[in-house]
């Protein structure tokens, strides 16, 4: 019998007996639990309610010169965003535009989203370099760019983390439409006989391909048309 028959039986006995071991209850003895240290180093989320924020301070002084050497380069250095990448500050009054440009000034919601994702994934190429009070300053000076607060003497913690409020926390509100009257007689959804009268086709495309054509363009004048 050749060798790779041979593991292939083996193989075959070994999945068989995996369940039955799992239905017994037994471990398969892979992996090991988690340390504590380990799970802390993974559970570093912030809510807006500040649960999750560490110890730390830092001023909005410190943040502009931690700005400037690990951000400006992407974000410029009044927030104002180089290239494509994203703008940090100004944006105030455009949400209502065609383009509009959400900010941490013009659209986010909580100060402690701010403070997660740089804490969490910046700066760019360099996540989970900074310390807490870096993270603390940074959000500061953010916070200084969109005139959320104007002294540069101004310190974030810990402590009055959870006083700031961003110019738009007030027009996110909770999903409800789960409680809605229409959406409560519709808990389950209708998956058959669910149109009284006789479904008919109404129209008909002309044709299969229809991405709107060029003008004077006669191969796609037709396009999007239909019967």
């Amino acid at each position: 019998m050749s060798k790779f028959l041979k593991s292939l039986i083996v193989f075959s006995a070994l999945g068989l007996a995996l369940p039955a071991m799992a239905g017994d209850g037994e471990k398969f003895g892979l992996g090991r639990t988690a340390t504590p240290d380990e799970v802390a180093a993974w559970d570093i989320d912030v809510r807006p309610d500040g649960k999750g924020l560490p110890e730390g301070h830092g001023t909005v002084a410190e943040g502009e010169v931690l700005f400037t050497d690990n951000c400006a380069a992407c974000h410029g250095d009044f927030g104002e965003g180089v290239g494509r990448w994203p703008v940090l500050a100004g944006g105030q009054g455009t949400l209502k535009d065609d383009r509009p440009e959400k900010t941490v000034g013009s659209y986010w919601p909580y100060l402690s989203t701010v403070y997660d994702y740089v804490r969490r994934a910046m700066p760019f190429g360099n996540a989970r370099s900074m310390t807490n009070d870096e993270v603390y300053a940074l959000t500061a000076y953010i916070l200084y760019l969109n005139d959320i607060v104007t002294d540069e003497d101004f310190e974030l913690s810990k402590e009055n983390f959870t006083s700031i409020h961003l110019p738009n926390e007030a027009n996110f509100i909770e999903d409800g439409r789960a409680e809605e009257p229409f959406n409560e007689r519709k808990a389950e959804p209708c998956m058959s006989n669910c149109k009284d009268s006789a479904v008919e086709i109404t129209m008909r495309a002309r044709i299969l391909d229809v991405t709107p054509g060029r003008a004077n363009d006669d191969e796609g004048a037709g396009a999007g048309s239909v019967d």
